[in-house]
């Protein structure tokens, strides 16, 4: 651990995790320009750490096991966001400076950034004494972006609207994936952007539902019955086929991970990175090695997990 972000008193240390969608179906375009959208999340292993301590004025620095160079240190950090928002919801006169180490790949669809805002809440929620409690901060989390309330939440859950109408599922056991980032992030508006120009021309295979957007029944009983298999028949993704439009050269990867023993591979949220769900923590292990030896980072982790939460 670096001597930035080693214990101290008046230091507070939060872990947040990226998330995976195992099912997302996309409604269509609203009147506002949003969409509203079924979810099913989980939280992985791998995760976001943060630690706040008091200061004048609002800060923050980024470092991480992956390609921060794109992550903004201004206003336009969620984070930064989040610890303004929760300063202002208490009447807090200070400021705080944020550490963020990163592991979720920036702009990569498991919901980094998102992460990064519910741990900086808990964090300052915790510094300042604030003791808002779980409702409360999962409102001021609704406030900042879909992905937030459930990064908050962790574990397995539904979300439906914009996403962040949340319901926790139940999981039963461990999955077991392994995760493929790319260096080369896609705009989340871009992906939807494609997604409704694709329906447009009339591709049938991707029209939006005739009804609100609903997580299928057998993908909530597989989670329940810690069924892989089962999991991975009904595992899908309204956003792949955009996200593949734009990124084609991703479909390598996926055809290579299936053929190499993985029970399904999905473009995570909306790319570039790719999760492939295993039949366990063995079956993950080869084909982390068989998708290393061919180039690829190739990481494996596994969920659920816990949300934000203040670590020691």
């Amino acid at each position: 651990m670096s001597g930035s972000t080693a214990w101290r008193p008046g230091r507070v240390h939060v872990r947040a995790p990226g998330k995976l969608n195992l099912f997302f179906e996309v409604g269509d375009v609203q009147p506002d320009g949003y969409h509203d959208v079924a979810s099913a999340y989980q939280a992985v292993s791998l995760h976001e750490d943060c630690w706040a301590e008091e200061a004048d004025d609002f800060t923050i620095s980024v470092t991480g096991a992956v390609d921060v160079s794109g992550v903004p240190s201004d206003d336009r950090n969620l984070a930064l966001r989040a610890a303004r928002l929760l300063a202002k919801e208490i009447g807090h006169r200070g400021g705080v400076h944020l550490d963020i180490v990163k592991q979720v790949p920036v702009a990569g669809g498991m919901g980094g950034g998102s992460a990064d805002a519910a741990a900086a809440l808990v964090a300052c929620d915790a510094l300042w004494n604030a003791d808002l409690g779980t409702a409360q901060l999962q409102r001021l989390a609704s406030r900042l972006g879909a992905d937030v309330p459930f990064a908050l939440m962790g574990g397995t859950a539904v979300g439906t609207g914009r996403g962040d109408q949340l319901s926790p599922a139940l999981a039963k056991g461990r999955f077991d994936w392994v995760i493929v980032p790319d260096a080369g992030g896609l705009s989340t508006p871009d992906v939807y952007g494609r997604l409704d120009e694709l329906r447009r021309r009339r591709n049938v295979d991707i029209a939006p539902p005739p009804r609100a957007p609903a997580v299928a029944p057998e993908v909530l009983q597989a989670l329940r019955a810690g069924d892989a298999s089962v999991l991975a028949e009904h595992a899908r993704n309204d956003l792949q086929v955009a996200a593949l439009s734009l990124r084609p050269d991703l479909r390598d990867t996926l055809e290579l991970g299936e053929r190499s023993g993985a029970l399904v591979g999905l473009v995570s949220g909306s790319g570039p990175t790719l999760a492939f769900l295993a039949a366990g923590p063995e079956d993950a292990l080869e084909l982390q090695v068989t998708l290393s030896a061919s180039g690829r980072t190739a990481l494996h982790v596994h969920g659920p997990v816990a949300g934000a939460r203040v670590i020691g």
